[in-house]
């Protein structure tokens, strides 16, 4: 299954990364520094959890049940391989030259030898994937992260996380098979996007629990995990020995020297 959504389905990425937030809430001053539009964005999680019920949920039970296990993994591999184009950029952006490298040479690897990316041969040859994207970025560079805020359909993201969205939506290659291609090709191309969000949430069925068994509040509980895995992907996991101590500080999530 794939541990990373693209951009386009950020409503679940909570799920992902609560397996690594050690807390179930964080305290109301501490959250209240970076999250002016509590209430409108409690509306939005309930909206947004509608859909995921309604709609995506049932997609990825169906995915699952219909899906061989082989042809399950070929397909989280094929995404995977279009997501290191953008995670290779990142690196050079972000001035990691040698990483840079490694995940350029990955996604030549398992885009030829690997048949367009279906096998991770990559992995296989000691090139394992990278978590890069351009609001890690823009986070390197100084960009503030601004207020918390849930986007519709997308799920918790930022100011900063939104024009990160913007960028890696220029750097993936489905970008531009949709706007450059014939009919035929678009809804091909709409057809693989669906198809990898439904194989993002099919992979994320597992976590669900761990959210709904940890979380007193769900809303408080996926903002501190939101927020506290995108200091730890920006620091590069170098995060401070207070896992809340950042939410007070205006400049948490810019890269220890």
């Amino acid at each position: 299954m794939k541990t990373l959504p693209l951009h386009s389905h950020k409503i679940l990425l909570a799920f992902l990364v609560s397996c690594l937030s050690a807390c179930a809430t964080t305290q109301t001053s501490e959250s209240q520094a970076h999250d002016d539009w509590e209430h409108t964005n409690r509306k939005m999680q309930t909206f947004n959890e509608d859909i995921d019920r309604m709609v995506l949920k049932p997609m990825a039970k169906t995915y699952l049940w219909t899906t061989p296990e082989p042809v399950d993994i070929a397909v989280t591999n094929f995404f995977n391989n279009l997501d290191d184009i953008g995670t290779a950029v990142n690196d050079v952006l972000q001035f990691k030259l040698v990483e840079g490298g490694l995940d350029f040479s990955r996604f030549l690897v398992n885009t030829t030898v690997g048949v367009v990316g279906l096998f991770d041969v990559g992995t296989q040859i000691d090139l394992p994937r990278h978590d890069e994207d351009f609001d890690q970025t823009l986070g390197v560079w100084g960009v503030p992260m601004g207020p918390y805020m849930v986007l519709p359909f997308v799920g918790s993201s930022s100011p900063r996380g939104m024009l990160g969205m913007l960028g890696d939506a220029i750097f993936h290659p489905m970008t531009y098979t949709f706007l450059l291609s014939g009919g035929a090709v678009s809804i091909a191309s709409i057809g693989s996007g669906v198809l990898d969000v439904t194989d993002t949430r099919a992979g994320l069925l597992s976590s669900e629990k761990i959210v709904k068994e940890a979380a007193i509040d769900r809303y408080q509980f996926l903002k501190s995990a939101y927020i506290q895995r995108r200091a730890y992907l920006i620091n590069d996991g170098k995060v401070t020995e207070d896992p809340d101590a950042f939410l007070l500080d205006d400049n948490f999530d810019q890269p220890k020297k």
